[in-house]
């Protein structure tokens, strides 16, 4: 069909080929029609609409490997994809660059613009960072569904130590597994919190006695619950060791450091009290006991393990480093200059407390950071004044990087709980996938024996044992259904 007196659009022809710079296509996505010119789009002629140009030549065969239909007599193209996400993409053939809008899903929009062949490097860096992020977000679901399968299936091919390994560390290392990992981790707090208050109480005086030679030390019994949680935390973190599948990264990491950390000093002052002693002189053996024993105070950050909160303080910090950086700028500048207006202004006074720039920082820093311990203070007029508005300068500077600092920890963990939702949910989809897949099966099965006329013990003994198989086995087995996430993917 061609239309008479209209020339803007050529014609299906397998013997020549339209490169004309003035040539005209129209392209319906979705209901939404746009006219493009061929000047425009052959500066990108790798794009499907550059394409779309230069198929004409090639016939319907062509034309229908890059359009999803095509009508001849108006000729327009007509493509099944998003009109939201085109409108996007058809700015680089404008203004050599992208921008995603607001409220498209960055993967989806990356899967548009690879059916258009665009490259990414056109879109610009603002939504790249989206799309990062997103995909981080995705490959974090992934890992986490990964792990819980990993958990729920069972290898036959795998050695019984393997199998126990796998045992060992999910019953430690992942408290939601099963009521006793459970409690064990209830307990592993436990023992974490009577190690600290066992450490706290033990230097009361009253609770102290004396030993031969005089000495202060601690109460007997509160040396033997320190004892018994020391076997408790040694026992974990060997067993930890032995059942991890990577001890190099087991050993390096944060918190399995301050583990050892917490553990080590115990036996070091063990060692150095029944050995040392034949080595060094006592108060030297005494002196290297008590700066040993101090390092117990890192078993408080095994809190951390067993404590979401935590964790998400310590990764919004991490996060916050340029925050904190620029609170501890403002700090120091501050206080280098309200301490040395402060020694200044107050030399005339015969009584003063600033003797030195230096000693002067200390009260800047209880100033600016409205402690106000009242050890040093200004005695004259212009020293009060530089005072009030080093503390008023203080408050302003401490609170400039807080709400940033509180917007990282609140995104973070609003986004570990809809990772937490996201991994759940992928499950589920599995499972009702996978027992789509097998209910499928056994009304093929049923049918199969309905028509073979096998019914009876040996019919409902076949439904029994279809009812009873979990679904989660099938999860490792190829399907041909895709979920949420390998659609996102």
């Amino acid at each position: 069909i061609k239309m008479a007196g209209d020339s803007r659009f050529p014609d299906v022809d397998t013997d020549g080929s339209e490169k004309n710079e003035e040539a005209e296509i129209v392209v319906n996505v979705g209901g939404v029609r746009q006219v493009f010119y061929g000047g425009n789009l052959n500066q990108y002629p790798e794009t499907r609409l550059a394409e779309l140009i230069n198929c004409l030549s090639g016939g319907y065969d062509s034309i229908f490997s890059l359009c999803d239909d095509y009508d001849p007599g108006k000729r327009e193209f007509y493509f099944d994809r998003d009109p939201d996400a085109f409108k996007c993409i058809i700015d680089v053939y404008y203004f050599g660059e992208i921008h995603m809008k607001k409220g498209i899903c960055p993967i989806c929009f990356k899967n548009e613009m690879e059916f258009w062949k665009v490259d990414l490097k056109f879109l610009d860096d603002c939504c790249k960072t989206h799309l990062s992020e997103k995909k981080e977000e995705l490959e974090e679901i992934a890992r986490r569904v990964q792990l819980i399968l990993d958990d729920l299936g069972v290898d036959a091919s795998e050695s019984r130590w393997k199998r126990c390994q796998k045992y060992i560390w999910k019953f430690l290392e992942k408290p939601e597994s099963s009521y006793p990992a459970r409690v064990i981790a209830v307990l592993s707090f436990l023992f974490i919190l009577i190690s600290s208050i066992v450490m706290c109480v033990g230097t009361i005086p009253d609770l102290q006695v004396v030993d031969a030679e005089g000495n202060r030390m601690e109460h007997p019994t509160l040396d033997s619950i320190e004892t018994a949680c020391i076997g408790w935390f040694t026992m974990e973190y060997v067993l930890r060791l032995i059942s991890s599948p990577n001890k190099l990264h087991f050993a390096l990491s944060f918190m399995n450091i301050v583990d050892v950390l917490a553990i080590l000093p115990f036996y070091v002052s063990l060692t150095l009290t029944h050995l040392g002693a034949k080595l060094m002189e006592l108060s030297n053996v005494q002196q290297a006991v008590q700066a040993l024993r101090i390092m117990r105070i890192a078993r408080i950050f095994k809190l951390a393990r067993h404590s979401s909160g935590l964790q998400t303080l310590t990764y919004a910090l991490k996060r916050s480093f340029k925050e904190l950086g620029l609170l501890l700028m403002y700090l120091a500048v501050g206080i280098f200059v309200f301490s040395a207006l402060g020694y200044t202004m107050e030399q005339s006074h015969p009584e003063t407390l600033f003797k030195s720039i230096p000693q002067s920082f200390w009260w800047a820093i209880i100033t600016m950071t409205t402690v106000g311990y009242g050890d040093i203070y200004p005695k004259t007029t212009l020293g009060k004044l530089n005072a009030a508005i080093s503390f008023l300068c203080g408050v302003i500077a401490i609170a400039l990087p807080i709400h940033p600092i509180i917007n990282n920890f609140v995104r973070y963990y609003n986004k570990q709980r809809v990772l937490e939702t996201a991994a759940k949910h992928e499950l589920e989809l599995m499972e009702l996938n996978s027992a789509e897949g097998k209910a499928a099966s056994l009304k093929s099965e049923l049918e199969d024996l309905a028509r073979e006329g096998k019914e009876g013990p040996f019919y409902s003994s076949r439904l029994k044992v279809s009812h009873s198989d979990t679904f989660i086995h099938l999860l490792s087995e190829e399907k041909h259904y895709r979920t949420r996430l390998q659609s996102c993917k």
